[in-house]
């Protein structure tokens, strides 16, 4: 099946953009579908035609936790409120949980996110129903207990081991929490474990200052210094958050080509602290861009983080030429493109057809001066009337099949899950 889509605005021009199966095979001018390619046509006028959204760190099951423990500090919130509350989810809450998080994603314009949560089932049914692409972090937790170890590392064996018949759409990490959730031991298997599969390892890194104090007081060290030393680190690890670094700890990741998620809107509400982005930019770290869950965010609006990612550094270092829009929109794509080893984050021939089509009538859009500045200044994701991915649309006129069953069924099992 092909899509051909007319007169969309592109790089400050209208063309038209060809699709057949799940890339894009032609960008130009009066473009026509091959007869023998039987498609849909959209006409595109007042849109303008972009690449699909990356949410590089989530926890998408967590749209069943929106504002549930608001106001709070990071380790008083996970202790007391999230985790005992997650230990009351079923693989069914999590589905409908992930599927919330789908449609969200698919009304704002992410059309791949990296996941890392619970009842890892639950979460494929939901990804394979609604259509957008995914890696899914197995997760890790042992808080030094070996027994749990062993329970957790043949779990990954299992996972792992197994032929999976998803589609291809869905692809798969190991998810160690954080350092201080994972014992020394676990973590060395992990980073053995990744490099024989060749997974990304996909770890909460340097979030807070606490952390910090933690590991020092454990280990002797900070950090990314830890982990460097038991041969942890390496060009697959994916550190959400790397906030509390120091220069040489810098240094470290550059050198193991550590790719980071910065999660703006997460960091400020947990207050976890202020980001170094100039730094890692400057020594040529990727870095993408997420939402982290709805617990700590409160949305998965990629728009919003684009905006809270450039004011934020701005605000931080009193330099208005800090992370320009372009800066943060590329954060927004074809970094996370790098990151996840997708031929994505741009509108050409041979990319993968993950696009969007945004309203160029959105109050937010008018007047269009410079429409990359307009969308990470002023746009949010009310602004994608459709959403295209894997050469399939998703949503279109701002209608997702099946979004009404979606929010009440999260409704009833959230009502649910608070009375057991």
């Amino acid at each position: 099946m092909s899509i051909l889509i007319k007169n969309a605005l592109h790089e400050g021009r209208e063309v038209d953009v060809l699709i057949q199966g799940e890339q894009i095979v032609a960008v130009g001018p009066n473009l026509e579908t091959p007869p023998e390619w039987a498609g849909t046509v959209i006409d595109a006028a007042d849109k303008a035609i972009v690449p699909g959204l990356i949410n590089a760190h989530t926890h998408a099951g967590m749209t069943l936790l929106r504002g549930y423990a608001d106001d709070i500090d990071l380790h008083t919130w996970l202790h007391e409120h999230i985790w005992p509350l997650e230990r009351k989810l079923s693989k069914e809450d999590v589905y409908w949980g992930v599927k919330l998080a789908c449609l969200e994603m698919i009304k704002t314009g992410t059309t791949f996110f990296c996941d890392m949560y619970w009842h890892m089932p639950g979460a494929v049914r939901a990804v394979e129903d609604m259509g957008p692409r995914a890696m899914l972090s197995l997760p890790f937790i042992d808080f030094n207990d070996s027994g749990q170890a062993s329970k957790f590392k043949q779990r990954a064996q299992d996972f792992f081991d197994q032929k999976h018949e998803t589609s291809h759409r869905i692809r798969y990490a190991l998810g160690p929490h954080a350092i201080y959730t994972v014992s020394r031991d676990s973590l060395i298997w992990l980073a053995e474990f990744a490099r024989d599969k060749n997974l990304i390892l996909h770890i909460h890194l340097a979030e807070t200052q606490r952390e910090v104090e933690d590991c020092v007081a454990a280990h002797g060290t900070t950090p990314v210094r830890y982990l460097k030393e038991i041969g942890f680190l390496g060009p697959n690890v994916l550190a959400a958050h790397a906030i509390w670094l120091d220069d040489e700890e810098m240094r470290i990741l550059a050198d193991q080509d550590v790719k980071v998620a910065h999660l703006p809107a997460s960091n400020m509400k947990l207050c976890s602290g202020a980001f170094p982005y100039r730094r890692l930019h400057g020594l040529g770290i990727c870095i993408g861009l997420g939402t982290d869950g709805c617990s700590s965010n409160n949305n998965l609006d990629m728009f919003e983080e684009m905006k809270f990612a450039a004011l934020s550094r701005k605000t931080v270092t009193g330099d208005p030429t800090v992370m320009p829009a372009p800066e943060a929109w590329a954060c927004a794509t074809v970094n996370g493109a790098k990151i996840f080893g997708l031929n994505a984050g741009r509108i050409a021939p041979g990319m993968l057809a993950d696009c969007l089509l945004l309203d160029l009538n959105h109050p937010q859009l008018v007047p269009n001066h410079n429409l990359i500045s307009n969308l990470v200044y002023a746009a949010n994701g009310d602004c994608v009337d459709t959403t295209i991915c894997a050469g399939k649309i998703l949503m279109q006129g701002r209608q997702v099949p099946g979004e009404r069953e979606i929010i009440q069924e999260v409704k009833a099992r959230v009502r649910a899950l608070l009375q057991r």
